[in-house]
């Protein structure tokens, strides 16, 4: 590895450590010490959405949850939901290709936005 890389890397972990401590998803509960009411809301909702099988079945709304925490890049969600879909019986190659779809969807949103780059540049070409 490049020394710049390595420097590179070194960033990113101290970076990861100051923002990001896995131990923090434990706290994920105590949301509703600043805030009761609104907090025991969210919780009950949350269970309702997630337990049990419905439409969808506790595999399904695990994956999806998985690609939708890859896509908004959140690093609690995808080790909640990482583990989530190794619970509800879902494999690696389901959990990425999950990934794969959200990918492709934030791509194919990056990329649409470029008619809107491309209808203003013809507006200032005119």
């Amino acid at each position: 590895m490049s020394r710049w890389r390595q420097m590179a890397f070194e960033r990113l972990n101290k970076m990861e450590k100051k923002y990001f401590d896995p131990k923090d998803l434990k706290k994920f509960k105590n949301i509703s010490d600043y805030q009761e009411e609104f907090g025991k809301k969210f919780f009950d909702w949350y269970g309702t959405v997630f337990n049990g099988d419905t439409a969808l079945t506790e595999r399904e709304k695990a994956l999806i949850a998985l690609a939708v925490a890859h896509a908004i890049q959140c690093p609690y969600c995808i080790d909640a939901y990482t583990s989530g879909c190794l619970e509800k019986g879902a494999d690696e190659e389901q959990m990425m290709e999950a990934i794969h779809v959200a990918a492709g969807i934030k791509a194919g949103t990056t990329l649409v936005y470029g008619v809107q780059m491309m209808n203003h540049a013809e507006k200032l070409s005119m």
